[in-house]
């Protein structure tokens, strides 16, 4: 059996595993809710993937858990509303003297 003729040094040894550690994974955020997901990758949350439904989230759920979330994403989707119209300006607001 082989035995090492000299001692590694701590320094050789750590410059060795500089590059074994743990990284931190890459998450985008979903763009219908919100929610952070692995890129490429369906979204848990809401089961939509590039705009468009792959999985029927809702279907796995019970009864009052589906109510829970139905309501849950129409709140999201009226305050996204309420967002996008104060946001826009109307030919009034445009021509006001300032």
């Amino acid at each position: 059996m082989a035995v090492p003729k000299w001692k590694k040094t701590k320094r050789k040894r750590n410059q060795r595993r500089l590059h074994i550690f743990l990284k931190k994974p890459t998450l985008a955020k979903c763009p219908r809710c919100g929610y952070f997901v692995l890129p490429h990758i369906v979204c848990s949350n809401c089961g939509y993937y590039k705009g468009a439904e792959v999985i029927d989230v809702l279907k796995k759920l019970t009864k009052k858990e589906r109510k829970q979330r139905e309501k849950e994403i129409k709140i999201k989707e009226a305050a996204e509303k309420k967002e996008v119209k104060e946001k826009l300006l109307s030919w009034e607001e445009l021509s006001k003297p300032r």
